[in-house]
């Protein structure tokens, strides 16, 4: 051990650093720096140290001196250092925050982070992180649309009325049709999910035509009564009309959102035969295990939210 470093392992600290040695689960780095300190307790020097180690001669030197001055809680944390990237003033973040919330110069749509850092003239990275800090992602959006429809709040108590509290002897069918379902051939065959890659898919595709799906949700027990066709009659019910822009209100929407995300965005069909057949099946697959529909949200709130959307509009116009 070299000259100004004297220490004794006591007993318990032995026997800690040996089991620590010897963890198997243990952070590789309290493993070696717990075998720097028994190594030298048992009189090894700084050379067979570090053989047995393959660490440096300072890293040993580092650690011997940690041990002398904190014992063995000093092994188990690392010093935390300065960062080397200086600090924003605050008023820097303050005029990120601003220009972001303002249109981007140009005939861009939204501020980037390159466009951002240039203008304010600091790092990409700080922009990241500023916006971050800030909850701040230009480059994402979400649609909306608010109904226009003068009648929307009788109708939405009328169809939330038929979810609550269906006329008796009758039955409730959530019914509307996806139109214009493509059958999308992939030009290439993809190749298959495997451990670390994923699923592949050629951008490109061939169209082989479309089909119309009429689908009815049963809300009572939650199955699907579905056809493929090109038009509908129906003289024997009665329909109750959503508002509109308001398709969130149907409940079979929810199973047409399940049905593209799960068979069609990413399905490959041959013909619209192939996939009327494929429809057929994921229709079949629901009904074996089907929920009731329930309708859990509270009207007046929706009726609240979009008149405050609607005043939102209006002040910016």
């Amino acid at each position: 051990m070299r000259t100004g470093i004297l220490f004794e392992v006591s007993p318990p600290d032995r026997l800690r650093l040996e089991r620590l040695a010897k963890d198997r689960n243990a952070a590789q780095k309290h493993v070696w720096r717990a075998s720097i300190i028994l190594l030298s307790a048992d009189g090894v020097g700084t050379a067979g140290i570090m053989r047995q180690t393959g660490k440096s001669k300072t890293c040993v030197w580092r650690w011997q001196e940690r041990f002398m001055a904190e014992g063995v809680e000093g092994l188990l944390r690392d010093k935390t250092r300065p960062s080397r990237i200086a600090r924003l003033a605050p008023e820097v973040a303050e005029r990120v925050v601003a220009l972001t919330l303002t249109d981007a110069p140009g005939e861009t749509t939204h501020w980037t982070t390159d466009m951002m850092a240039a203008a304010i003239r600091i790092s990409a990275s700080a922009v990241r992180r500023i916006w971050k800090a800030h909850g701040l992602q230009s480059h994402r959006f979400r649609q909306f649309k608010l109904s226009n429809d003068p009648k929307f709040a009788d109708k939405l108590r009328d169809v939330v009325g038929l979810y609550v509290d269906p006329p008796a002897h009758a039955i409730v069918l959530s019914f509307d049709e996806k139109s214009q379902i493509q059958a999308l051939d992939r030009t290439q065959p993809g190749l298959p999910l495997k451990k670390g890659r994923l699923g592949t898919m050629t951008h490109d595709y061939k169209r082989n035509g479309t089909t119309t799906l009429f689908a009815a949700l049963n809300i009572l027990d939650g199955t699907v009564i579905g056809r493929n066709m090109q038009q509908h009659r129906h003289p024997r019910f009665t329909f109750h009309f959503t508002p509109t822009s308001c398709s969130w209100l149907n409940a079979v929407e929810g199973f047409f959102a399940k049905l593209t995300k799960r068979r069609l965005k990413r399905g490959v069909f041959h013909s619209v035969v192939d996939l009327q057949a494929a429809i057929n099946r994921f229709v079949a697959e629901h009904n074996d295990k089907p929920k009731p529909f329930k309708w859990t949200a509270d009207p007046n709130k929706i009726i609240a939210a979009v008149k405050r959307g609607r005043q939102a509009l209006d002040s910016i116009q």
